[in-house]
């Protein structure tokens, strides 16, 4: 995953090493020694991620990350505060002034790229909710434009060690959240599923089952996938934190747990979920009016041809992958002629349910016509694309789908043709979705329940 990053630091040997670290990692780095040049080069430019020295001349670090979080143009973009400052006071004032994570040099390789993969996929999630809730606001009502303040939320702690969860219960109760204490993995896990908890907590370091192994259910799950983690630690135990941000965790706090911190923390995580549930609140209110397929539930052509543009023209500029997956049920005319139209809902809603079911929150899937329908998967190669294509069409064929009043299953299979986005060639929404029926069309006339690409259509 390629971003652009902006490195600010009056240090010019600093400014040096961590934009070759960074660009080593195929990340774009620019780079200034100024607070005041920062504040225009981030409107200006719009990068994904800011790594941002605290002890600068003129306009410190902290003064600039409070006027990049009150900036509506760049509130959106995460802040890491970088600095050879260790106290906690100083941390907790980072984080309080909107900074996003706080790493103390000589900085730890390992949780550097780490932290910055985990708040790059935070940001492309947020900024892909952000284009479908503008997009979905042309259709609709004006919507609620604020979060709600962080008060009374419900958070599930994972944590074996009695000293640790009565400071947690103690601090966390103390500014009106409510707690929840779970003794396993396996019982923390159902009881998220149950939709209740605005926020998970659990220690790495439990004394008879790992800790991680949490993150990795809650990101597997669809109800619990964009739930906020917080991890808690050891100071030894970075590589761990680090494979935890991989797999889905939001932050992490090292022990010996502090009170201020701790609350800085849990309340930066239960403000970014208000955040993205009030973008997605908004956007499906908006989206019950006129952008819905009915029947299905997935996104029909008229919100494909308003967001589509939109999304290319921006991929187009920075350079970014998107596939697009065109794919219709096989014969389904016969299964309305032999079984009837209402048997024929039936199979329409069960494959998209099964589609969604295997995508990421930040994919589309549109019906655009009877049993067509195009999924579109923005940051994804071709590579990636046929794979997911192939996962798509095992979950329809593998499963056979059951109809009301009959007692035999039926075996449905589906066809899916691939195309991505054309960097050199001036691509169009048009031109990319021509590719992509063509190339269905080919999976069609050779022999059906298979994936075909765009490179194949002339091999």
């Amino acid at each position: 995953m390629s971003a652009r990053l902006l490195v600010v630091d009056d240090n010019a040997l600093n400014v040096k090493l961590l934009a070759a670290k960074l660009t080593r990692d195929y990340y774009f780095v620019s780079t200034t020694d100024n607070g005041f040049q920062a504040l225009k080069m981030a409107e200006a430019d719009q990068p994904d991620l800011i790594l941002l020295d605290v002890m600068m001349p003129e306009l410190d670090g902290f003064e600039v990350c409070k006027m990049l979080k009150a900036n509506p143009k760049t509130a959106h973009i995460p802040v890491v505060m970088v600095t050879a400052l260790s106290d906690r006071s100083d941390r907790v004032h980072g984080l309080e002034a909107g900074a996003d994570d706080f790493l103390t040099k000589p900085i730890n390789d390992i949780a550097l790229m780490a932290r910055v993969r985990s708040l790059l996929r935070l940001k492309m999630m947020m900024d892909e909710w952000r284009r479908r809730e503008a997009t979905a606001a042309q259709f609709a009502l004006p919507s609620e434009t604020e979060d709600k303040p962080v008060s009374g939320e419900l958070v599930l702690l994972l944590e074996d060690n009695p000293e640790d969860r009565r400071t947690i219960e103690r601090v966390l109760q103390s500014i009106s959240l409510r707690v929840v204490h779970i003794n396993s993995v396996t019982a923390a896990i159902d009881e998220a599923q149950t939709g209740a908890y605005d926020l998970v907590m659990t220690s790495i370091d439990l004394m008879n089952e790992d800790g991680l192994l949490l993150c990795g259910q809650l990101r597997a799950r669809d109800n619990t996938r964009t739930l906020p983690i917080l991890l808690m630690a050891n100071e030894g135990e970075i590589d761990f934190v680090a494979k935890g941000l991989d797999l889905g965790a939001n932050d992490y706090l090292l022990r010996p747990l502090e009170g201020s911190e701790l609350i800085a923390r849990v309340r930066t995580q239960l403000k970014q979920k208000h955040h993205y549930d009030r973008l997605r609140q908004n956007y499906e209110k908006s989206l019950a009016l006129a952008l819905v397929d009915p029947l299905t539930g997935a996104f029909n052509r008229r919100y494909l041809d308003a967001h589509l543009p939109k999304m290319m023209a921006r991929f187009l500029t920075d350079k970014h992958c998107m596939s697009v997956l065109f794919f219709d049920i096989d014969f389904f005319k016969s299964i309305n002629d032999t079984y009837g139209h209402p048997i024929g809902d039936v199979i329409l809603k069960e494959v998209v349910s099964r589609v969604i079911q295997s995508l990421r929150p930040l994919d589309l899937v549109v019906r655009v016509g009877g049993e067509e329908f195009v999924a579109i998967m923005p940051e994804s190669e071709l590579k990636t694309a046929l794979a997911v294509g192939e996962r798509l069409r095992a979950a329809i064929a593998n499963i056979p789908f059951f109809m009301p009043g009959h007692d035999k299953p039926l075996s449905v299979t589906i066809s899916i043709g691939i195309a991505t986005l054309d960097f050199e060639g001036g691509d169009t929404p048009e031109a990319l979705l021509k590719r992509a029926d063509e190339a269905l069309y080919k999976a069609k006339q050779t022999g059906r329940n298979k994936v075909v690409s765009e490179t194949e259509i002339n091999g």
